[in-house]
Parts: C-alpha cells; structure tokens; sequence
C-alpha cells in the first residue's frame, strides 16, 4: 500500500466549506427520493448504526433527530446493533426505521445489521457516499451522500456527508410528522449553508494554535478528547482521527465520565481536550474545565470564540468563530482535531493508517 501522507488530511478539511455549500440541497433531494411520504409518516423510531467514523456520526447527530424532529433515536455500534439490538426493533411493530452508515458502502458489519435488522420487520435504509456498492443493495432504502473524490484519507469529508445526511433525513422525518413546515425546512437549509462562511473562519483560527499544540503535546503517550451530547460524537471522532494519523492511543469520552473514572489515570500532564459548544451541557464542561487543570492536565479547549469560562482554563484554545446551534456543532467543532493529527503526524514522522509498514496483513 502507497503509504499516506499526513497534508491529505488538510486538503481534506479545507474542503468542508466547499462541500457544505454545495452539497447541501443534492443530499436533500437524494433524501426526498428514498422514502415516500407515507413511509417517513410510519416511522416512530429510528436506529442508527455504523462503525469507526460512521458511529460517530449517528453519536453526534442523536440530538438532531429527538430535539429538532421529535423522532426517537437510538445510536449504536454495529457490531452492537447485530448482535444485541437489532431484535428490539420488532417491538415497534414495523414502524421502526434502521439507518446504516457507511461511506465506502461495504463495510461488513453494517451489512449484516440491516440484514438481520429486516428479520425483525424494520425498514433499513443505507446512508453511503459510494453510487452501486454493497450497501445499495443490501439496504431496502438508500440516501447516497456522494463526493467529487479527493483520493484516500482517514475520513473527514465523507463524515461531514454522513452528518449532513443524518439531519437532512431527520428534517424531512419531523416534516412529515407535522412537526413543522416546508419553509421551516427550507429556512434549515439555509441556516446549514449559512455555516459556510463560519466554516471557512473557523478553519483559518484553529490550524495555527492546533499545529502548536500538537508540538508542544508530541511527547505526551496518551490524550482525552471530552464533550457531551453532539460532542460526544465529536470527541470520539476527534480522539479517532489522532489515533488513525498518528498512532498516538487517544480517548474520546463523555464529560461526567472522565470525571469519575479518568481523571484517576496518570500521567497527570496527559493532554485533555474538551468539546464545549455553547449548550445543554456547557456549564459542566465549565467547571470540569476548572478541575482537570488543578489536576496539572495539559488542557485544550474547542469553544466559540470568545467564551472567557472555559478558555481561562486552557494552554490551547481553538476557537469556532461564530454562532452554531448545538444540533448542528458536529458539522464545525471537530475542525481543530483534523490539524492537530496531521501535524502530530509530521512531528512523530508517521503516515497515516502506519501505511509505511510492510507487515500489515489485517
């Protein structure tokens, strides 16, 4: 395997601005296509289910389905989900619709769990960024979120297409219910390419503080990237894309739970990052963000510009630079992760997915 250089990453991320302007009303009408209306009226519940990135995005887009479009939603593992949840579906007497991520479109498990998902009577529908993959034909309904392609890399466009396809599909579902109207959908829709602009500013103010921090923490074995809600999400992917492009062991976990269990690990300078976007769980991260630097953490902080609370508390702060509601901060705050990683990467002199070694046989 050509070994991967760690700028594709960049490349990758500059750009998400592009995409998200661009893609937006495409994925949209890939969603309209895929389901009838009498079918999105039906659904009661929805399961979400992927591995790797594509979990993370149905981690991190849970809030959009119950908060915005009022549907249940239930993200798992897939590995989970087909062996521990899928025969739970049954119980929502066929109302129960099950979405499956995957940007390649063949990943195994996936498979297997919308398979095992229609033994039980739920409707599957495969979300993947590949036209005519397994995926396509496995699931009974597909939302394609394809991309111009840039060539490998650890994912960060294509989960961005995954976030975005989730809420789209989530909008058009509360539309259905009679949560709200089609100019409140189309309104959305603005407000989503809107962060565009926001977008492209965030990413100009966190390359250079995330490059420092990734110099100045290079020596550290280990990391912890926090948040809660959303940014649950956002820190397991954000603690993935380290792992993947650096090789260094990193954690993505809930706030209240570093707090009761990993904040007794050593060493105690580990480098801790905390996700904290202006909403329901700030003010925990506020005062955990107190706590893990009196423990003499080496503290990061990705918050919007400007939000002195948690920001007194870090040696690095990556700002977002402007206002994004909670349910749509998946889409920006995992920007400075993607910078810190392939900088770690450069640092470490690594590649990618370890691509320069000769014995990976997995």
């Amino acid at each position: 395997m050509e070994p991967m250089k760690p700028e594709v990453m960049v490349r990758q991320v500059n750009d998400i601005p592009v995409l998200n302007s661009e893609q937006t009303k495409h994925f949209d009408e890939n969603v309209i296509g895929a389901l009838s209306a009498e079918e999105m009226k039906s659904i009661k519940r929805v399961y979400i289910t992927g591995d790797g990135d594509s979990y993370h995005a149905a981690r991190a887009q849970e809030m959009f389905f119950e908060n915005i479009a009022g549907i249940p939603c239930e993200p798992m593992s897939a590995q989970r989900f087909l062996d521990y949840g899928a025969e739970w579906t049954k119980l929502g007497n066929g109302n129960v619709l099950v979405v499956a991520i995957s940007a390649s479109g063949r990943t195994k498990r996936g498979l297997q769990s919308m398979a095992r998902a229609k033994e039980f009577g739920a409707l599957t529908l495969a979300l993947t960024g590949t036209k005519g993959s397994d995926f396509t034909e496995t699931g009974e309904r597909v939302v394609v979120v394809d991309l111009p392609d840039f060539g490998r890399s650890p994912g960060i466009r294509t989960y961005n297409a995954s976030l975005m396809g989730l809420a789209l599909l989530a909008l058009r579902l509360g539309e259905a219910h009679g949560k709200y109207d089609s100019a409140y959908v189309d309104q959305m829709h603005e407000e989503i390419i809107g962060l565009s602009s926001m977008m492209q500013a965030t990413l100009e103010a966190v390359e250079a503080p995330a490059k420092e921090a990734s110099v100045a923490w290079q020596d550290a074995p280990m990391e912890a990237w926090l948040g809660s809600g959303p940014s649950y999400g956002t820190a397991l992917f954000s603690a993935a894309k380290v792992v993947e492009a650096a090789g260094v062991f990193a954690i993505g976990q809930d706030l209240e739970e570093w707090a009761h269990v990993e904040r007794f690990a050593y060493p105690d300078d580990m480098p801790v990052v905390i996700i904290a976007p202006p909403g329901r769980s700030h003010w925990r991260a506020v005062l955990l963000a107190d706590q893990v630097k009196k423990l003499g953490h080496r503290v990061g902080a990705v918050i919007q510009d400007g939000d002195d609370e948690i920001g007194k508390h870090a040696d690095f702060i990556f700002p977002v630079m402007g206002e994004v509601r909670e349910e749509l901060s998946p889409l920006v705050y995992h920007f400075p992760s993607n910078f810190f990683a392939a900088q770690m990467a450069e640092n470490l002199d690594r590649m990618l997915f370890q691509t320069n070694r000769t014995d990976h046989s997995w």
